[in-house]
């Protein structure tokens, strides 16, 4: 079994205006440090997992600004993208069939990119994205 791990990074910008806006939501923003929220997000989990493992969901008109956000950090990931936003049930099934084709006995952990996580290291001890052994 394999663990990959989706991170949502849709959404429209309209939560944190005036600083979000539709062509920059905040998952793009650097807000509390000098990453954005999605690349924290990557920095996160990216020495749990390899990169062929990590699948980004996002908007065609968000798709740029995800790959130059993933390239200034130095990562690579499947960017996946909606021809239209239907919310986040939609953005995971769209993650889950790319995945069950690529790995059928996959297990998904899905991350939003929008979220702070005051204690990264907790993910990291958790067995969440590393599975016990014996599974």
């Amino acid at each position: 079994m394999s663990v990959h791990t989706v991170i949502l990074a849709g959404g429209g910008g309209t939560r944190l205006w005036p600083l979000s806006r539709t062509q920059y939501p905040k998952q793009f923003l650097p807000l509390l440090e000098d990453y954005s929220l999605l690349q924290r997000t990557v920095l996160r989990i990216r020495d749990m997992l390899p990169p062929e493992r990590l699948w980004v969901v996002t908007g065609q008109e968000h798709s740029f600004s995800v790959q130059s956000q993933l390239n200034e950090i130095g990562h690579t990931s499947h960017i996946l993208t909606e021809p239209q936003g239907r919310n986040t049930a939609a953005a995971i099934g769209l993650a889950a069939c790319h995945i069950q084709h690529c790995d059928p006995d996959a297990v998904m952990v899905v991350l939003p990119a929008d979220h702070w996580i005051e204690q990264p290291h907790a993910l990291s001890k958790s067995r969440i994205i590393r599975p016990p052994k014996n599974m």
